[in-house]
């Protein structure tokens, strides 16, 4: 276990000014829920204790980065959370697990040394996968949550399939782990160290036994965790890092990417957390939609490094004013008379797919949701099925 002090000297706590702008953009202060940032830190600072670590607030915040973007003191939030609650979890002591704990059970399931997965079942053979290569691409959890939140009608798989024809459009043929780990994101952040070590030091050595030099995400929480999170807690990788937005919108700038279609659509693009602020991936999205002929992409009103969080984190804590948030956020995006909702992160598509599943909330909010890399796809080719 860290000291207590030694969490709030790393991440900056002392250098808080107690201004409360971190108050004033976070989404669950803004709903009423009672939560400040602001005095969290502030108890953790003064608390010094096994207090802060029994409180509930500290299980609420959604780590989604919103008070970091307007702190002018550098306090590390996001982390002193996280650390926060792995001193928490080592006391036995978590959050409220969502869906009965079976999204974490999976996690744990998926850290044994000796598991066999039927993971590329949904890999059709219009995709072109390689079992070595130097550029490799990382599923991610999508082909258990289409199963998970089959009611919700929720297709997460189409972001890999999209990713992967785009590859091979541009010539790369990647490799994929035929036994390849939950990434682990949801783990640290929920407090399990050990846990996301385990699963984070199995894909590390899969990886490195493909030979790839280069790793493609589709996935925010993916991306963020393999290029960040990795390094910090396993050490050096031997391998880059990068989103597929980011590999198209190299290949547009270099000619090697072209749009012929022409999309006659209305559409929105929303940052999410770990993709936008967490990472700083806001223009490639954009300069691919806006590359694509007859295609109008408009923005939010809170977009890049002030967009709204999707409201939940880590399968945790999840109730009322989370929805507030999502209805919010889909109040946003029709605001803008889009008539499609783009996004980068899987989890994103759950949420909001499940707010608008609820019969309460009227039909204000309702919108069609789709992953940005799998919309780009269907544009190259439209109307085909290997990307459906």
């Amino acid at each position: 276990m860290k000291d207590t002090k030694k969490i709030i000297a790393e991440t900056r706590a002392l250098a808080c000014l107690d201004c409360g702008k971190c108050t004033a953009v976070c989404a669950l202060s803004r709903h009423g829920s009672g939560f400040s940032p602001r005095m969290l830190v502030y108890d953790a600072v003064h608390d010094i204790a096994s207090g802060i670590l029994r409180d509930h607030r500290l299980w609420a915040c959604l780590t989604c980065a919103s008070c970091e973007s307007v702190c002018t003191s550098g306090v590390k939030y996001s982390e002193l959370i996280k650390a926060l609650r792995g001193e928490a979890h080592d006391l036995g002591i978590t959050g409220q697990c969502t869906h009965g704990g079976a999204l974490q059970a999976l996690m744990h399931i998926m850290s044994a040394d000796d598991l066999n997965q039927s993971r590329l079942d949904w890999v059709s053979k219009q995709l072109e996968i390689a079992t070595k290569s130097e550029t490799l691409f990382f599923v991610g959890c999508a082909p258990y949550f289409d199963v998970f939140f089959a009611d919700l009608e929720v297709a997460t798989l189409r972001a890999p399939k999209g990713s992967i024809a785009l590859l091979n459009h541009l010539g790369i043929v990647p490799a994929l782990l035929p036994n390849e780990r939950c990434c682990g994101h949801d783990l640290l952040t929920s407090g399990d160290t050990e846990g996301f070590r385990k699963l984070a030091k199995i894909n590390v050595e899969q990886i490195r036994q493909t030979g790839a030099k280069r790793v493609v995400i589709s996935c925010a929480e993916g991306y963020h965790t393999l290029k960040s999170e990795y390094p910090r807690y396993v050490g050096p990788t031997g391998f880059e890092v990068v989103h597929i937005t980011e590999v198209l919108a190299r290949a547009l700038a270099e000619g090697k990417l072209k749009f012929t279609n022409t999309v006659n659509r209305k559409v929105v693009y929303h940052d999410p957390c770990r993709l936008g602020r967490l990472s700083g991936v806001y223009d490639a999205p954009r300069a691919i939609l806006k590359a694509i002929p007859g295609l109008e992409v408009t923005e939010m009103r809170f977009n890049r490094s002030m967009a709204l969080c999707c409201g939940t984190q880590s399968w945790m804590n999840c109730g009322a004013v989370n929805k507030q948030i999502q209805i919010e956020l889909l109040r946003e995006a029709r605001a803008t008379g889009a008539d499609l909702l783009l996004t980068a992160c899987p989890k994103c598509q759950i949420h909001l797919k499940c707010a608008m599943h609820d019969e309460k909330v009227g039909q204000d909010i309702q919108m069609e949701i789709e992953d940005v890399t799998r919309f780009v796809a269907s544009a190259v080719w439209p109307g085909r099925r290997f990307i459906a």
